[in-house]
């Protein structure tokens, strides 16, 4: 069975290595990193399963994993999620029964499997190593079609005696018609007239609490290095995943806002960031205080990360160097494995997309 897997967007992770995907709720985003790590080392099915179990089945009602081999494809499913093995000898569905531990199936010359989480929307999108939120994946092609069954076969009848051929009688010249002036009638009344700018009530209120408003901070010059493109808002692959020490998971394919009560103001409606909000209780976090994108130049393919002059800074760690404070406005280069504390106990590790 080809291998190429893709996914529906959903809240369940997904945690695909180079051997086996791991597929677990959104509630359980706590263990991601954990099998993160084991996955892009090129754990197998027995490792990551392994990992799984660390903290007992009792805390982990739902989950699936799906792992390759040379002897076959490797099948687990536990809970909510079923799975639909397609081959050329038809389709089984599989499922956990109620009060069993799990379904698990070993199986060859199986064209596709289909994991269904949650829904049933269309799997359009391509799973590649790395992290990402699905409703449903799919691994190699569903069965082709079976042939179409055969029609019935045509009864002889006696054939009609044969009609004399009638002369068709003469038609008409063709008149021809002057084009008549189109007319569209008159524009109706119009509330908001071209070229007028519709109204906003200023009756606008703070609803949550969280909201600053104040005067626009300009950007920082961007990038670093002069004469180095700017990267676009949006790529086409994520250049890197970021795990929050508070479980969330996001892929980098276009700027990252990060802080107590993040603000997009100075991004079109179109560009729109990845904003999130992480918890402060101590205010050592800054509204929006730090930004992480896709560079570009010498930096492509990678991401980029710029404290935005927050109050308390923000600490880099690389792998193998010291810790190191980022200096405000100017854009670092980050790699697999670094970790950004923000204070305050939050933590982003980064990670191959």
């Amino acid at each position: 069975m080809s291998t190429e897997a893709r996914f529906a967007a959903g809240d369940w992770y997904a945690v695909v290595g180079e051997h086996a995907t791991v597929l677990l709720p959104g509630s359980q985003r706590g263990r991601v990193a954990g099998l993160w790590d084991l996955a892009d080392a090129g754990a197998g099915a027995d490792a990551l399963l392994d990992a799984v179990l660390t903290d007992g089945l009792s805390s982990l009602d739902h989950f699936a994993l799906v792992a390759h081999g040379d002897d076959g494809t490797r099948l687990l499913v536990r809970g909510a999620p079923t799975a639909l093995l397609s081959s050329a000898d038809g389709e089984e569905i599989v499922s956990a029964a109620p009060g069993t531990t799990w379904a698990e199936r070993v199986v060859t010359g199986v064209a596709g499997i289909r994991v269904t989480l949650t829904g049933d929307a269309s799997a359009e999108h391509l799973l590649a190593p790395g992290l990402a939120r699905v409703s449903v994946v799919e691994f190699g092609t569903p069965a082709a079609s079976a042939e179409p069954e055969p029609g019935p076969v045509p009864v002889a009848v006696d054939e009609p005696e044969p009609v004399a051929e009638v002369e068709p009688s003469p038609q008409p010249e063709p008149v021809a018609v002057p084009d008549a002036p189109l007319s569209f009638g008159e524009p109706a009344d119009d509330p908001t007239p071209t070229g007028d700018t519709p109204v906003v009530p200023d009756d606008w209120s703070d609803r949550d609490g969280q909201t600053r408003v104040g005067a626009p901070v300009p950007d920082f010059d961007r990038p670093p290095v002069p004469g180095q493109e700017i990267a676009p808002e949006v790529v086409s692959r994520p250049v890197a995943a970021l795990v929050f020490s508070t479980g969330d998971v996001v892929a980098v394919d276009r700027t990252v806002l990060v802080g107590r009560a993040p603000e997009a103001r100075r991004f079109a409606s179109h560009d729109q960031p990845h904003v999130v909000t992480v918890p402060s209780p101590q205010q050592e976090i800054s509204s929006t205080h730090l930004e992480i994108r896709p560079g570009a130049g010498v930096d492509h393919g990678s991401a980029i990360a710029t404290d935005l002059g927050s109050t308390n800074g923000t600490v880099l760690a690389l792998p193998g160097l010291d810790a190191e404070e980022l200096k405000p406005g100017i854009a670092v280069s980050l790699v697999p494995g670094a970790v950004l504390d923000l204070g305050d106990g939050v933590t982003i590790q980064v990670t191959n997309p």
